[in-house]
C-alpha cells in the first residue's frame, strides 16, 4: 500500500536533532607505514589519513587488539587494511581472516579490494572469497597461497576449524597473523554467542600451531563496544572512537507512523520510507537507507 504525503510534517515526526558539520582531522602517514603503502595511497588521492586511520595503524603495530567506531563512510576499511597490507609486504606468509556476517558483504568488500591486487601484483597480495559459493579449484588456491581471505562463521566452523590438520589449513593457522571482525555489532544474542564459542576453538587451534593474531573489529556506534568485542574474542581491546573524517551537517527526524485512515492500525514504516526516498531523490538531497531484505 502506497502513502503520500505532501510535506514532511505529513509523516508525524516526533523529534528532530541538527548535528553540526565537521571537518576532516589529517595527519601524516605514520613513518613505519612501508614506502610502497604510501606510493598506493598516493596514487589514489589520498596523500594524509584520518587521525582514526593513523591511531588504529600506530595501535595495531603494537600488538594491540581494536575495536573501531567511527561513523558511516569513514575508512574504517582501510582502517584495518593498512597494518594488515603492511605486515604482508614484509612477511608475504602472513595470512589474515576477515569475517563477515553474509557472503554478500564479503563479495563486496573483495571486489573493493580489487586495486590493491592490481597495484601490488598477485605474487605479493592475493585475495580469495572462501564460502559455500567458491568452487573447489578456488578453494586450493586461496588455502595455499591467498594472503587475505574473506569468509563468513559459518565456514570458519564447517570448514577452518574441523580440517584445521590438512587441506592447508594447517598452514593458515600456522601463519595467522590476524583476525577482522567486520559489522561486529550483528554479533548478539545466539549469533553472538556462536561467534564467541567458534574464537574460543580457534585460539586453542592456534596455541597448538603457535601462533597469536590480534583481532581487529569494526561496528556501528553501539554503547558497549569494547564489552562486546572483549566477549566475543576473549581478549582485551583498546577502542578508537575519535572520528577523524568529515562530515556535513545532519539532521534527524524520528518518525511515528500516522494510523491508516478507517483503520486500526498504524501505515507500515516502509511505505512512509519509499515515499520519503521518492522525495528525498526528486529534491536531490542525500541520504542513506537502510533495509533488512532484497526485496525491501
Amino acid at each position: 500500500m502506497s502513502y503520500e504525503f505532501s510535506n514532511l510534517k505529513d509523516i508525524n515526526i516526533v523529534y528532530e536533532k541538527s548535528i553540526a558539520s565537521r571537518s576532516a582531522t589529517l595527519v601524516d602517514f605514520p613513518t613505519s607505514l612501508n614506502s610502497e603503502l604510501k606510493d598506493y595511497l598516493r596514487e589514489q588521492g589520498i596523500t594524509k589519513l584520518y587521525s582514526h586511520q593513523s591511531e588504529m595503524f600506530i595501535k595495531a603495530k603494537e600488538g594491540q587488539n581494536i575495536v573501531i567506531t567511527t561513523s558511516t563512510a569513514s575508512g574504517k576499511t582501510l582502517s584495518f587494511l593498512l597494518p594488515i597490507l603492511n605486515e604482508i609486504l614484509a612477511n608475504p606468509s602472513t595470512r589474515a581472516l576477515l569475517i563477515y556476517p553474509t557472503k554478500a558483504l564479503a563479495s563486496d568488500q573483495a571486489r573493493a579490494m580489487l586495486p590493491i591486487v592490481e597495484y601490488f601484483g598477485s605474487y605479493k597480495v592475493k585475495i580469495g572469497v572462501y564460502d559455500g559459493d567458491t568452487p573447489v579449484n578456488e578453494r586450493v588456491r586461496i588455502r595455499s597461497s591467498a594472503n587475505l581471505i574473506l569468509t563468513n562463521p559459518e565456514m570458519l566452523n564447517s570448514s577452518f576449524l574441523a580440517n584445521h590438520s590438512k587441506n592447508g589449513f594447517n598452514h593458515i593457522l600456522k601463519n595467522l597473523k590476524f583476525v577482522v571482525i567486520d559489522e561486529l555489532h550483528s554479533y548478539r544474542g545466539a549469533f553472538g554467542s556462536h561467534l564467541s564459542n567458534l574464537f574460543k576453538r580457534l585460539k586453542r587451534l592456534c596455541d597448538y600451531y603457535s601462533s597469536s593474531p590480534q583481532f581487529l573489529c569494526s561496528s556501528a556506534t553501539i554503547n558497549n563496544p569494547l564489552e562486546l568485542a572483549e566477549n566475543i574474542c576473549g581478549k582485551s581491546f583498546v577502542l578508537i572512537d575519535n572520528d577523524g573524517s568529515p562530515s556535513s551537517e545532519k539532521n534527524y527526524h524520528f518518525v511515528l507512523p500516522p494510523m491508516q485512515k478507517n483503520e486500526m492500525y498504524p501505515v507500515p514504516i516502509i511505505s512512509i520510507a519509499s515515499a520519503l526516498i521518492e522525495e528525498l531523490v526528486v529534491k536531490k538531497q542525500n541520504f542513506i537507507a537502510f533495509c533488512k531484505s532484497r526485496r525491501a
